[in-house]
This record gives C-alpha cells, structure tokens and sequence, in this order.
C-alpha cells in the first residue's frame, strides 16, 4: 500500500475523519475503499449534509415511501440518518476495535431545537443514542452553556460527545471541564471510564472569515501605514486561536486531576479542527490542516479538502508551534479593535441560526420529496 500524505498525517497524531455522509457512498462501497486507502478513522455528519443527500438522486426514495404514515417529518429523518450512521459504524468498527476506542467513531447531531435547553439535549442524545446503537457512535451536541451542563450528564452516563460550534477559547474551557466533572461523576458512580469518548470541535475557517471583513472595513478607512499594517493580520486569527484553543488542551489533561482519571482508562478529549476548507480563494487550499498538525487531534475535512491535501499538503507538526506569535496576533488584533470575544459570540450566535435554518430546510425538503413519491407529509396531513 503507498503511503500517502494522509497515512503521514495519521503518523504524526491527526486522525482524518470525513465530513460527509451519504447512502450512495455506503452502498456502493466508496466509503470503505476510502477507509482502507486513505487512513481515513471516522466520520461527521450534519443536517445541511444529509438534506443534500435527501434532495439529490432516489438513494431513500425506498425507505421513504415505505415510511409509516404519519410519521413526522423530524422523526422520519432521525430514521433515515441513523440508518445512514450505524451502517457507517459497522465500516468504521474495526478501526475503533483495534485503536482501543480513541478513534473510528460517527457522529449525528441533536437538533437545533434543543441546543440551549440541557433536559432537552440530554433527553434527545440518550433517544440518537439507543437509536443506532453502536458503540462507536457520537453525539454533536452544541458547546453552548446549557450544552455544557448537559455534555457533564451525557458522560456520566456514558455516552460518546462531539461537542460542536466551539469558537471560543474559553467555552472550550467550559467544556474541558464538562468533561472531567462527567467522568468524575462515572467513576464515583462506578463506571467504567476506557469506553467513553469525546472531542471537541473547534469551527477555524469561520474565525478567519469574520476578522478578515472587519479587518477590511478598517483597511478600507486607513492610510498606506494602516492598510499595511491591518492587511499583515488578514488570514491569521483562526490558526492563532486554535493554537491558544490546543494549549488548553495540553494543560488542562496534565496534572493531579486528569492523572487519577487517566489511571481508570480515561480517553483525553481530542480537539477536532472542523469548517477546515478554506473559503478565501487567496490563501492556500489545505491551510487549515497544514497549520494545525500535531498529537491527540482530529481533523474532519469535506471531500475535496482530503483530495487537495493527498495532492499537494505538507505534513510537519505545527499546531503548538508558534504560540507567543499567536498570542501577539490576537492581541494585535484587539489593539485595532477586533476582540476575539466579540467575533467568537458573533459566530456562535451566527452558528446556531445556520444549523436551525439547516435543520429547517432539511424537513422541508424531506416533505417535497415525500410529495413527489406520492406521500402526504404528516404536518399537511
């Protein structure tokens, strides 16, 4: 087998999980192929994913129109995409077999619904969870303060969480904590810790997208000096905050508390870098894997950022080297009066309007296409 640039980039500590899923790359083998080829250990997905796979080709129109009648719109696709993620966790069991539980895990995500309700998320994790009933299964659950409080339950109990939407520093904080205080709760309760998982899904590209238009409003009112001097900090705050984000990490599964922890079997709750495509077409196409390599991370990447990477990415450990710099670039930043506090709620806010309108869409489009085989939605009904 060649060894690829994505078998490097699983060398140095960075598994590489695939943000899409679909029924047609399940049934026709791609998927597994692209598991024993390209070092590929686990899977994302996410509404605005599956609404594309629902709306393009008849991959479900079958287990559509045998659905029952009126079955809701919401409970339908909860069937259809836990169908689509336990036939992933069966390609992805052997990998989470043989890696002692750290990777080879699938996601599929609450809905938005409850993303600020901790009841609620707790309720709808344990429905996903018993739902595909697979122990490598995981569940999105949004990094928001009552999501937080909820993910401390959920670990308890012993459920698998990919904490999603995270863009700031110190929500992540919050969730770190989270973490430990739910494995604390399993021990003290008597659990058994070695077959508990999470990560932590830090957004990058996001962060870059928001300072570079505020840096571009500044530009747009400076003098030459200025425009120089702001236009150096352009593509440089989403790296830079990832890296403060993994030096938490570092600390924070270090000393007293996390060694009793670890000496039960405990797992490190791994960063993982997501929105990893680079939305200017001005800075290099695999930036954001390149810049943030290094152990104990995860990177999930759409199709065409693993095709761009297996092409032309370098591979070196870079997510922890740095650190004064990008401490100065986010202070740099603050003295032009862009405060990551500020972009970071922004994008969180922004963050969760996107996953209901995803969610929104999705449901209506799983009610055009029950229309067009002949079926009555249960809302319409």
């Amino acid at each position: 087998m060649t060894f690829s640039r994505l078998h490097k980039l699983h060398a140095a500590g960075q598994s590489v999980w695939l943000d899409n899923i679909d029924r047609t790359m399940l049934a026709s083998g791609a998927l597994a192929r692209q598991i024993a080829a390209d070092a590929l250990t686990g899977q994302t997905s996410n509404p605005t994913i599956f609404e594309k796979a629902l709306a393009q080709g008849t991959a479900y129109d079958a287990q559509l129109a045998a659905a029952p009648d009126g079955q809701a719109s919401a409970q339908l696709f909860e069937s259809v995409a836990a169908d689509d993620v336990r036939a992933a966790c069966d390609l992805f069991r052997d990998i989470y077999a043989q890696s002692g539980g750290v990777d080879g895990y699938v996601s599929i995500e609450v809905s938005p619904t409850v993303a600020n309700v901790e009841a609620g998320t707790i309720e709808e994790a344990h429905r996903l969870w018993q739902l595909v009933n697979r122990p490598n299964v995981m569940i999105k659950v949004p990094g928001t303060e009552e999501g937080a409080k909820a993910i401390r339950r959920l670990i308890a109990d012993g459920l698998n969480v990919n904490v999603t939407l995270l863009f700031a520093v110190e929500a992540y904080r919050r969730v770190i904590d989270a973490y430990l205080a739910g494995l604390e709760d399993r021990l003290a309760a008597g659990g058994d810790l070695r077959h508990v998982a999470s990560v932590a899904s830090f957004f990058i590209s996001r962060v870059d997208s928001e300072v570079d238009a505020r840096l571009d409003a500044l530009i747009a009112q400076a003098d030459d000096a200025g425009r120089t001097r702001l236009g150096a900090l352009k593509g440089k705050a989403a790296i830079a905050n990832a890296k403060l984000a993994y030096a938490l990490f570092q600390k924070q599964f270090s000393g007293a508390r996390w060694e009793v922890l670890r000496a039960h079997g405990a797992h490190v709750q791994r960063p993982l870098w997501a929105s990893t495509s680079t939305k200017n077409p001005a800075y290099r196409d695999v930036l954001y894997v390149e810049e943030l390599i290094g152990p104990d991370t995860v990177n999930t990447m759409p199709p065409a950022t693993i095709v761009a990477f297996q092409d032309h990415g370098e591979v070196a450990r870079t997510v922890d080297a740095g650190l004064d710099q990008a401490r100065a670039v986010l202070q740099a930043l603050a003295s032009e009066g862009i405060g990551m506090a500020s972009v970071t709620d922004k994008l969180l806010a922004e963050g969760l309007a996107s996953f209901q309108k995803s969610f929104d869409t999705l449901l209506a489009g799983l009610e055009g296409k029950l229309r067009s085989l002949g079926r009555v939605p249960a809302a319409t009904v």
